[in-house]
């Protein structure tokens, strides 16, 4: 199956029982697909489902809020609060590329955001995430190194936040409610 006719673009191929087979997404709106017997069954083939802009993708809901999040007249029209709930969760359970582009749109909902659109405090689990890189890398301070993109991400993300923080005259309660009572004795005790 591809996404073009030659079979040379988005092109996946499956072979053997349909444990072998795994969903997958193809851009566009045409999909080719070729089916070759080598005659060793007499079984009568393979089944398979296109679902057409299947909602609830990750990458189609980023690229509706990235879209939504750019048009200054549409922001006072959304629910931020909620949004923001909502991407705080999605940024913690993602990994990889996804999380980058989760913490993007977080990045933008505080940008954009009027006092009270969003509670802060539940960057928590992504401020001890920050934490924990921003402490490995200093026991590693013997390697040069480059900064992951998740770590500049965050950084990006914990600088812009404690900047509107900042300029909403509750940088000490933000900065309390992220940290546990433990880390605050360390950080005194240093």
């Amino acid at each position: 199956m591809a996404s073009s006719s030659d079979f040379q673009q988005d092109r996946h191929s499956f072979s053997g029982s349909p444990e072998k087979w795994n969903d997958f997404e193809l851009p566009g709106d045409t999909l080719y697909y070729r089916f070759t017997s080598d005659m060793s069954n007499t079984e009568w083939g393979y089944k398979f489902t296109v679902t057409v802009g299947h909602l609830g993708r990750f990458q189609t809901g980023f690229e509706i809020l990235k879209q939504m999040l750019s048009e200054e007249r549409v922001i006072p029209h959304l629910p931020l609060a909620k949004i923001w709930e909502w991407q705080v969760g999605v940024a913690c359970r993602q990994t990889g590329h996804q999380r980058l582009k989760a913490i993007h749109l977080l990045l933008k909902i505080v940008q954009c955001s009027t006092q009270g659109d969003c509670d802060l405090t539940l960057l928590k689990p992504l401020w001890q995430l920050f934490t924990h890189m921003e402490n490995n890398l200093c026991q590693d301070m013997a390697k040069p190194g480059i900064l992951l993109p998740l770590h500049r991400a965050l950084a990006e993300l914990f600088f812009v936040t404690e900047n509107r923080v900042t300029e909403l005259g509750s940088l000490q309660e933000y900065l309390l409610a992220l940290n546990t009572e433990d880390h605050l004795h360390r950080c005194t005790a240093q």
